[in-house]
């Protein structure tokens, strides 16, 4: 497919990021695979991307992650600058085919307000789709922005002018699943792991509670906030007030911490690839105690690739992505001694149906395939509105 696509990461994390960053690791596992099938990608992104890209553009050199925690007044022009950089690219080009945005809000706002002078517009949604009633709710694309989610319990929350916009779902997809199923699984070790930002939605306290219930050691793998390590955790919170406000370091310091105990339940911080990958793939299971629903479920995808089955809560995306007592066990939400018993028995589960499972559904390769016939779709339905609109003028 020759065309060229501005492909939207933000100017938060790296891509690929340093461990922790969901949308990032996906725009990492899409952008090879579409540059293969002869797609030419400009990449908007930061300075210290790695990720080889046609074309890179930036406004940072730096990841602008931390911002997000500081005020409002501080953090609201990052985004906006680095959506004026798109602007100012697509202002002074007329070859880029469509763009595919992955920027929360503010990407398809800015894009829909250029008109007629934006190309064609992709935007995959990645989040929660309730956050934001007065913009989705009014959503209007105008025939030149069209939506995909991450997972159909993801659409099916949404509201339904941003509804109407969908060109239905995308499972997300991970390098780690690729010809996954003819790798070997390591000796798996004496632990289950929670992996993601240590956030109340993910519930890690309710991880942490099981592992002192049922004698399993829990190992915690993610960043608290913008504190990606233990030690800098501890020295923010001696030295700097407002680590204490942010809501993530008030969830881990009430709701975790006095449940570790560096023997039971450890937290290990934020991870880079080998050690997360090494540490998931010796894990009897990878454990989602979920307290919100789930629109993606990228640490989902990833373990499953490296072999490790999934013990969760039946919510969100989860159903979709896990088979029952295959490649893991989801009980109902709150159940934890249901959940507790399927912890123990996940041991059981074989690791080459995890990888099975994932070399299948969860290869970049597929996910490129099914964007690639999107991006066709946004293009015909862009190109029949612009004739209908010529005939009516």
């Amino acid at each position: 497919m020759t065309i060229r696509v501005l492909m939207n990461a933000g100017p938060w994390l790296p891509v690929p990021p340093n461990g922790y960053g969901g949308i990032e690791n996906i725009v990492a596992a899409l952008v090879p695979e579409l540059r293969r099938r002869g797609v030419h990608v400009v990449l908007a992104t930061i300075g210290d991307s790695r990720l080889t890209a046609d074309e890179t553009i930036f406004v940072y050199d730096k990841p602008q992650f931390s911002q997000l925690l500081r005020p409002y007044n501080r953090v609201m022009g990052c985004a906006a600058a680095h959506m004026q950089r798109i602007v100012t690219e697509l202002g002074e080009r007329d070859d880029i085919d469509l763009v595919h945005d992955h920027l929360e809000a503010i990407g398809p706002t800015v894009l829909r307000a250029m008109g007629a002078a934006a190309p064609p517009v992709l935007h995959t949604l990645h989040w929660d789709l309730t956050k934001h009633p007065e913009l989705y709710g009014a959503f209007d694309g105008k025939d030149r922005i069209y939506v995909n989610g991450v997972s159909a319990s993801q659409l099916a929350r949404a509201p339904e002018a941003l509804r109407s916009h969908s060109l239905g779902h995308i499972h997300l997809a991970t390098p780690l699943a690729h010809h996954a199923d003819r790798a070997t699984t390591p000796d798996k070790g004496d632990y289950v792991v929670v992996l993601g930002r240590i956030t109340a939605g993910k519930g890690q306290h309710i991880a942490a509670r099981l592992a002192h219930a049922t004698g399993v050691t829990v190992l915690l793998a993610g960043p608290i906030g913008p504190y990606r390590q233990p030690a800098e955790l501890t020295h923010a919170l001696h030295a700097d007030p407002e680590a204490a406000r942010n809501p993530d370091v008030r969830y881990w310091c009430d709701e975790v911490m006095p449940h570790v105990d560096g023997h039971r339940v450890r937290w290990l911080g934020s991870l880079g690839a080998c050690a997360r990958d090494k540490l998931l793939a010796g894990a009897t299971a990878s454990l989602f105690p979920l307290q919100w629903e789930e629109p993606g479920g990228t640490a989902v995808v990833e373990s499953l690739a490296l072999g490790t089955p999934i013990v969760g809560y039946r919510r969100g995306c989860l159903p979709e992505l896990v088979d029952e007592a295959v490649t893991g066990f989801l009980v109902d939400p709150d159940d934890e001694e249901t959940l507790a018993v399927r912890l123990q028995t996940a041991r059981a589960l074989d690791p080459r149906a995890c990888r099975r499972a994932a070399a299948t559904r969860f290869a970049p390769a597929v996910m490129a395939e099914q964007y690639l016939n999107l991006y066709e779709v946004v293009l015909h339905r862009v190109r029949l509105a612009e004739r209908r609109a010529a005939v009516s003028a």
